[in-house]
C-alpha cells in the first residue's frame, strides 16, 4: 500500500510537470489544438448546463427584452435610461478588473497598480490643481477638465478626493471579492461529493489539516491560524481576514467551502470586508505592495508630488535628466486640465506615459497568452485523468 501510494505521487508529479510544458513558446501547435478542444467541451458543458436551467434562461431573457425595448423606446425616460447606462458600464468595467486582479492578471501583478492606481491618482492630481472635484460631464471620466467656477485656492479636502473615487474603489473591490469565490465552490463541491479534486491547493489544505498537530514552520502555523480563525470565529473572523493585507486568504474560500460554511455568510463577509472596509486602506494582498485608496491620495498631494519631483533633482549624476521628463510630464498635465479638448493644445506624448501605455499591452497580452495555456493544461489533464480511469478498469 505504501509502494502504490508512493508511486501514485510520483506519477501525479510526472503529469505536473508534463502539464506545465504545455505552452505556446514551446509546443504551440499542441498548445492551440488543445486550447480549441477544451473551448469546445466547455462550450458543450456550458449548453448543458443552461438547457437544465432554461426557466431561468427564459426569464433572463424576457428582462432582457423588456430593458431593450425600453432602451429604445423614446419617451421622457430615456435621460434615466442614458444615466442607468453610463453608470452600469462605469461600475461593470471595474468591477471586471477587480475579478481579473483575484487571478493576478495571468502574472501576479494586481489591476489596481495598472488601472485603479493610476485613476485615484489622475483625480488627486487634478483635485488639488482645479481646487474641485466637480469636473465636467462628460468628458469626466473619460478625460478630466477643470471646471469654470471659481474656487478658493487650498479649499479641497482629502474627504472630498476619497469620496470622488469611492464608486471606482468599492466596484474594484467588489470584483475581487467575487474572485475568491472559484476556492470556495470548488471546496464545497469536493466535500459534498466525497470525490478528490485534481487541485494543488486543495491537496495542500488536506495536508495541512492531518499534519496540523506537527506543524513548525511559519507559513504552516499561519496558514492553521487562518484556518481556525474563519472555522471558529465565522462571519466575524472571514470580515477580519478579508479586511486586512493577506496572502492567506484563498486558503480562507477553501476552508469555507470544505467546512460548508453558508454561501451568503462567506460571501458577505468577503464583500464587506474587501469593498467596504479594505477598498479604503488597503487595496493589495501582495506585499510588499501595500498601495490602498488613501495611501494613493496622500502619495499623490500635490505639496508631495513636489516634494518627490525635488528629491529625484537631488540625486547625484542622473538627478537633473531624471527630473526633467517628470516636471514636463506633471506640467503638461496641467496645461491639459484647464484647456477644453478641442481648443486646439498640442498634446504632446511624454515618455513616462509611453512606457505605461505599452506596459499595459503586454501585461493584456500576455493575459490571453497565460488563458491559452491554462485551457491547454486543462485539456491534457482531462487526456491524463480519462487514461489513468482506463487503466484501473483493465
Amino acid at each position: 500500500s505504501f509502494a502504490d501510494s508512493s508511486l501514485l505521487s510520483e506519477r501525479k508529479r510526472r503529469d505536473r510537470e508534463e502539464r506545465l510544458n504545455i505552452v505556446l513558446w514551446r509546443q504551440p501547435l499542441v498548445t492551440l489544438q488543445y486550447f480549441f478542444l477544451e473551448t469546445l467541451i466547455n462550450l458543450k458543458e456550458w449548453t448543458i448546463k443552461l438547457w437544465h436551467r432554461r426557466s431561468i434562461l427564459v426569464s433572463f431573457l424576457l428582462m432582457l427584452a423588456v430593458l431593450t425595448a425600453t432602451y429604445y423606446i423614446e419617451g421622457t425616460h430615456q435621460q434615466y435610461v442614458r444615466y442607468m447606462e453610463k453608470k452600469f458600464f462605469w461600475c461593470a468595467y471595474w468591477v471586471g478588473l477587480g475579478i481579473l486582479s483575484s487571478v493576478g492578471l495571468g502574472t501576479g501583478l494586481h489591476t489596481f497598480l495598472l488601472y485603479l492606481g493610476p485613476h485615484i491618482a489622475s483625480v488627486t492630481l487634478a483635485a488639488y490643481e482645479c481646487n474641485s472635484v466637480n469636473f465636467p460631464e462628460p468628458p469626466y471620466p473619460d478625460q478630466i477638465i477643470c471646471p469654470d467656477e471659481e474656487t478658493i485656492e487650498g479649499s479641497i479636502s482629502l474627504w472630498a478626493i476619497i469620496s470622488k473615487v469611492r464608486l471606482e474603489a468599492c466596484m474594484w473591490g467588489a470584483g475581487t471579492a467575487i474572485g475568491e469565490l472559484p476556492p470556495y465552490f470548488m471546496a464545497r463541491a469536493a466535500r459534498l461529493s466525497g470525490a478528490e479534486p485534481d487541485d494543488e491547493e486543495y491537496q495542500e489544505f488536506e495536508e495541512m489539516l492531518e499534519h496540523a498537530e506537527t506543524a513548525q514552520d511559519f507559513a504552516s502555523r499561519a496558514k492553521l491560524a487562518v484556518q481556525n480563525l474563519v472555522q471558529k470565529v465565522g462571519f466575524f473572523g472571514i470580515l477580519a481576514c478579508a479586511s486586512i493585507p493577506n496572502p492567506l486568504f484563498d486558503l480562507a474560500g477553501i476552508t469555507c467551502g470544505h467546512f460548508l460554511v453558508p454561501f451568503w455568510t462567506f460571501f458577505g463577509a468577503t464583500l464587506i470586508g474587501k469593498a467596504i472596509i479594505k477598498m479604503h486602506i488597503q487595496a493589495s494582498t501582495t506585499p510588499p505592495l501595500g498601495l490602498g485608496k488613501l495611501f494613493v491620495i496622500i502619495t499623490f498631494s500635490k505639496h508631495i508630488v513636489e516634494q518627490m519631483v525635488s528629491l529625484i533633482g537631488a540625486i547625484p549624476s542622473i538627478g537633473p535628466s531624471l527630473q526633467k521628463p517628470f516636471q514636463e510630464y506633471l506640467e503638461a498635465q496641467r496645461i491639459k486640465l484647464h484647456h477644453k479638448s478641442d481648443s486646439g493644445v498640442p498634446q504632446g506624448e511624454n515618455w513616462l506615459s509611453w512606457m505605461f501605455e505599452k506596459l499595459v499591452i503586454v501585461m493584456v497580452c500576455y493575459f490571453i497568452l497565460s488563458i491559452i495555456n491554462s485551457m491547454a493544461q486543462s485539456y491534457a489533464k482531462r487526456l491524463q485523468q480519462k487514461m489513468y480511469s482506463e487503466e484501473k478498469t483493465k
